[in-house]
This record gives C-alpha cells, sequence and structure tokens, in this order.
C-alpha cells in the first residue's frame, strides 16, 4: 500500500511561486512512490473558516469537524494521509484568508480543552509548510515559527521553507504606477539563480516526507 501525500496550494496564481514549490515537493513525495492526493484552495466550493460551533467537541464527533462545505474532502483527506504538504504566500503579512480557513478547522477539530489530552488527533503525521514572500527571508521567520509549533502540537512533525524576495510580476513596468520598492532587475536574477535552488529544496523535502 503506497504512502499517501496530501498537497494543498493556498494561494490563488497558479504557476507562480507557491505553485511551483509544492508542486515541486509533491514531485519528491512521487520520486519516492507515494500517492498525491492535491487540493486548491481556491478552486474548491464555497467555504469558511471554523464557525464555533463546537460540533467537533462532542464525542460521536471526536477530531472531526462537522461543518460541511468545499473544505470537507479536504479534512477528511487529511485525516487519513500519511504526510501534509501545505503552501500559502504571504499576504499583509500573514498566510492567505484560504489558508487560514483550513487551519483554523484542520487544528480546532483536534482541540479538546482538556489540560491532560489536549489534543485527540489520532493520525499524527508529518508536515511540511511552505511559504512564500515578496519580502526578505527572515522577515516572517518569527510567524512561519508559530505556525510550525501548533501544526506540530495538533497534526505533526513539521517541518519548513520560505520562499523570500519572490518575483511577483513578469514584466513591472506593464502596472499603471511605478512600484519603486522593488528592484525588478534584481528580484528577476533572484528568481533565476536562488529560486531553482528552493525548488530543488523543496523536492528534497517531499521526498524525505516518504
Amino acid at each position: 500500500m503506497s504512502t499517501k501525500i496530501v498537497v494543498v496550494n493556498a494561494g490563488p496564481r497558479k504557476g507562480w511561486n507557491t505553485d511551483t514549490l509544492i508542486t515541486e515537493a509533491a514531485k519528491g513525495a512521487e520520486s519516492k512512490g507515494a500517492e498525491i492526493i492535491r487540493f486548491d484552495l481556491f478552486r474548491l466550493e464555497r467555504y469558511t473558516g471554523c464557525i464555533s460551533c463546537f460540533g467537533c467537541k462532542r464525542e460521536k464527533n471526536k477530531g472531526r469537524c462537522v461543518c460541511k462545505d468545499g473544505l470537507t474532502p479536504v479534512l477528511d483527506a487529511i485525516r487519513t494521509a500519511d504526510g501534509l504538504i501545505i503552501g500559502s504566500p504571504n499576504y499583509l503579512s500573514e498566510p492567505t484568508a484560504s489558508f487560514r480557513a483550513l487551519y483554523e478547522r484542520l487544528i480546532f477539530q483536534s482541540l479538546t480543552y482538556n489540560a491532560e489530552t489536549p489534543c485527540c488527533n489520532q493520525n499524527v503525521i508529518p508536515v511540511l509548510f511552505i511559504m512564500t514572500s515578496n519580502a526578505p527571508d527572515t522577515m516572517y521567520s518569527g510567524l512561519v515559527q508559530n505556525y510550525q509549533q501548533t501544526l506540530e502540537r495538533f497534526v505533526g512533525p513539521t517541518k519548513t521553507l520560505i520562499s523570500g524576495d519572490t518575483l511577483q510580476l513578469k514584466d513591472y513596468s506593464k502596472t499603471d504606477w511605478q512600484w519603486t520598492m522593488f528592484d525588478p532587475e534584481s528580484k528577476q536574477k533572484r528568481h533565476e539563480t536562488v529560486f531553482p535552488q528552493e525548488m530543488k529544496k523543496a523536492f528534497e523535502m517531499g521526498a524525505e516526507m516518504v
């Protein structure tokens, strides 16, 4: 029976930084024989974050979000997976709202509010969390570490990959105003030299998960 890895893209832009890195991580897992189940959150049916109904705190629903919407198949897949690869761009100093919606539902369903056994998750799995950002690599290291700690507590051992100073556009000159905060040539050079190394790293981390 092959290892099942759930891959979640919490970014909206197909073929760009986040999509590329999680795809490479998935290829790495596949190279070791894993079965990949992929979800693109921006292409799912309508869903929300946690609605605080506390349905998951009833014994019959223990560890299972009872809200039925576009995230239900994602949560169901993760619940029986052997690993999770999830990536998000950084929007306004946080992962996307789509990431947060899944994150809230994924974590809260396993939170028991019991001091002795605070987590009821019975399927502890490795996680790879990838974040991309147009800011320097180190700017959001603390933020990513916070997510890492929570994912480790409620999902499983978590590794992270941060890709910073990313290329946002193919041609910055075609915008309606000057983006003088960025140096397009520098970003393009980084995209051509450093980003391929990050792609290789993502592939390796995906392979290590299996």
